[in-house]
């Protein structure tokens, strides 16, 4: 589900569970288990992430958010972001097709998007009863209070223009240029010195790493305790996996 490779100071980690690249529990333990062993790779320069297939990730599991197993999902998902915020060198995430939920998520956690023009973002927890707990955490430092808001608020998407204006995606080119271009901007990080590098992202992360960190603790421990104890999570959440419209209890 999740494959790596590395070559001239440039690393790979490649959602391979196309089309919709699911991220499921058992994904997540991989993409940690890479991401850890990418981290102590000294030659490493800068790490790309992507995704075989027409998407990104149509994000995390439904089923897995409902009880019991939010309770294990939600610490594991939160974890892996932090995992990725945290890798110590450059992260560029490579987009194309649907970044929704889960994988809106992995992709706010890198250093630099890159995206196809077939990209689209969002975050449609909303609409299934629940929220998007690592976005409440990054997003408003990368669009402002007002546009994170909006998106986690009403569920609507962003195509790969609108995202590029609100500073989620850094550059967007033909979906058949959107490796070449991230490769290539990966090629400029990765020229100069690792340790530089590394020092570099402890820099630029500074204060706002801890603090997100706190965040998504923060979040994640609403999400478990507050918002899962109400009956619209559970109704929500069924729905979608039933196929068929939430029946809100409009309290």
């Amino acid at each position: 589900m999740v494959e790596t490779a590395f070559e001239g100071g440039i690393g790979r980690l490649t959602l391979a569970d196309p089309p919709l690249n699911i991220l499921n529990r058992a994904a997540l333990a991989e993409m940690r288990r890479c991401l850890e062993e990418l981290a102590g790779e000294p030659l490493l320069r800068v790490l790309v992430v992507g995704a075989e297939g027409p998407h990104f990730s149509a994000g995390a599991a439904v089923q897995e958010h409902l009880p019991p197993h939010f309770r294990d999902m939600i610490p594991e998902f939160t974890a892996t972001i932090r995992a990725l915020y945290d890798f110590p060198l450059p992260v560029i995430a490579v987009v194309r097709g649907r970044c929704l939920g889960g994988g809106f998520e992995v992709a706010q956690a890198a250093d630099v998007v890159v995206a196809g023009r077939s990209a689209v973002f969002g975050l449609p927890e909303i609409r299934l009863g629940v929220f998007p707990p690592a976005a409440c955490a990054l997003l408003p430092a990368f669009t402002g209070a007002a546009l994170a808001a909006e998106l986690i608020f009403t569920g609507d998407n962003l195509d790969a223009d609108a995202a590029a204006t609100a500073g989620l995606v850094r550059r967007v080119v033909a979906d058949g240029e959107v490796e070449a271009h991230a490769l290539e901007l990966a090629g400029r990080m990765a020229r100069h010195s690792g340790a530089v590098l590394r020092a570099a992202k402890r820099a630029l992360r500074g204060a706002a790493a801890r603090d997100a960190g706190g965040g998504l603790a923060y979040a994640a421990t609403i999400y478990m305790d507050d918002l899962m104890a109400t009956e619209d999570a559970l109704e929500g959440l069924t729905a979608f996996v039933e196929k068929r419209s939430p029946a809100w209890s409009h309290r």
